[in-house]
């Protein structure tokens, strides 16, 4: 088939795009701008057209769309007026996935993290909404076997098109509420929808949802306070490590710091010992490398750590969080930054009471401007909130080697050069921290 994806800068539709590719499609697309991800592409030989115009519409036979493209893009109403079949992301999943055997890992965070981690145990192919650092992608392609471990998507309700065989909920927390308008039993349906399409199910008991849905759903459910102990913190060349019991089969040892890691994997575990030995499932997770964009230490000297984290929820701000301050621990620092930018006014406001708590233990709390994502500014009195913290609100950072250069009104008013610095948001601040802009 001939295939164009309006959106394919982003990395959900990116990840469509590269797999049918792979597949032996003709994959075209559009964005709005060139970024890394578009340039990558079109290194694949995938031709990306920006930004949106009707002249990309010629003789394809599927037009795929991510969540945020509307109705009056150029590119639809050429694809419509030419007879051209249009489907919304959340619509293609049953197209791109019905002959695959799908683990599928949904959860208002930490989706990436596990299904990346399921890559490292598990042969197949994988889309993940992050790129994984053992295979350098968001994509692999595997065509020895049927099986896709695939990062799922509550955001649009596309989770529910992934053609679960086995269905791995990590937390049920609500998030991306605008789309479900703030209806609680539709979401909630929605992951019921989802767990029960599985055949195969891993759920976390301790979910305060999913909790409720323990003597009804047959599944392997894990019980974290009680599955998983004797955690510890570990430094092996100089990586981050947790280490872990899990019920009676043993100790694991995995990439990264935390109780949520070790949660992660544990889930991972449980997906994968239905088919594979436990054994080779222990070794197999220390290839696991961590993924781009979570707690991703992109710089390390001797007085000083730079981490990038794309943490944007409360809580897994929060988790991230208590990981830094055992690693800040290890490495013997005394000062922690925690630089932040809020992602949408909508998730800022919903959510502020638990964002003022996320950051306890920081010596510095540097706030930046909301990303907005699209969304219309609302008044939020950040100093206000946030004032019990040692505060300062800046526009933009900037990197400079292992140095952080702290912006306002076109002046860097400090310098941040000693202890762990770590910046948590989806927005851009991932590259102003990586100093890539």
């Amino acid at each position: 088939m001939k295939i164009h994806f309006i959106g394919i800068g982003g990395i959900g539709i990116s990840g469509l795009a590269q797999y049918m590719h792979f597949k032996g499609h003709t994959v075209s697309g559009s964005d709005i701008k060139e970024t890394i991800i578009t340039q990558k592409l079109t290194k694949m030989g995938i031709t990306v057209t920006v930004p949106h115009t009707k002249d990309a519409i010629l003789e394809q036979d599927l037009i795929v769309h991510s969540a945020i493209i509307r109705p009056d893009n150029p590119e639809i109403i050429a694809a419509k007026e030419k007879g051209i079949e249009v489907l919304a992301r959340r619509e293609a999943l049953l197209k791109i996935l019905d002959d695959r055997k799908v683990y599928s890992v949904a959860g208002a965070h930490g989706k990436s993290t596990t299904t990346a981690i399921l890559t490292s145990i598990m042969n197949g192919s994988a889309i993940i909404g992050a790129e994984s650092k053992a295979f350098g992608s968001n994509v692999r392609y595997d065509e020895t076997t049927d099986i896709m471990l695939f990062e799922a998507d509550e955001s649009d309700g596309s989770f529910i098109n992934s053609n679960p065989y086995c269905s791995i909920v990590i937390n049920a927390e609500p998030e991306h509420m605008e789309y479900y308008d703030y209806n609680y039993d539709r979401f909630y349906d929605s992951y019921k929808r989802f767990i029960n399409s599985a055949p195969y199910k891993v759920l976390n008991a301790e979910d305060p949802f999913l909790a409720t849905l323990v003597e009804s759903i047959d599944a392997q459910w894990l019980y974290p306070s009680t599955d998983i102990t004797d955690i510890k913190y570990l430094l092996i060349d100089d990586e981050p490590y947790t280490s872990f019991q899990l019920r009676n089969f043993g100790t694991f040892k995995v990439w990264g710091f935390g109780k949520h890691i070790a949660l992660d994997a544990a889930l991972a575990i449980l997906a994968a010992k239905e088919s594979m030995d436990m054994e080779l499932i222990r070794k197999n997770l220390l290839t696991f490398k961590g993924i781009k964009k979570r707690f991703d230490i992109i710089e390390a000297q001797e007085d000083s750590v730079i981490i990038d984290d794309y943490g944007h929820h409360p809580t897994e701000i929060k988790a991230t969080f208590e990981s830094v301050q055992e690693y800040a621990k290890l490495k013997g620092f005394e000062k922690i930054t925690a630089i932040w930018q809020p992602h949408k006014y909508s998730r800022t406001l919903d959510n502020l009471d638990e964002f003022i708590n996320c950051f306890e233990g920081a010596q510095e709390l540097i706030i930046l401007p909301v990303w907005a994502a699209g969304e219309k500014q609302r008044d939020i009195n950040f100093q206000e909130k946030f004032k019990r913290y040692n505060l300062i609100m800046a526009d933009s950072i900037q990197r400079s080697n292992n140095h952080i250069l702290v912006i306002k009104d076109g002046k860097n008013i400090q310098t941040i050069d000693k202890g762990l610095i770590i910046g948590f948001g989806a927005g851009d601040i991932t590259y102003q921290i990586r100093g890539t802009l």
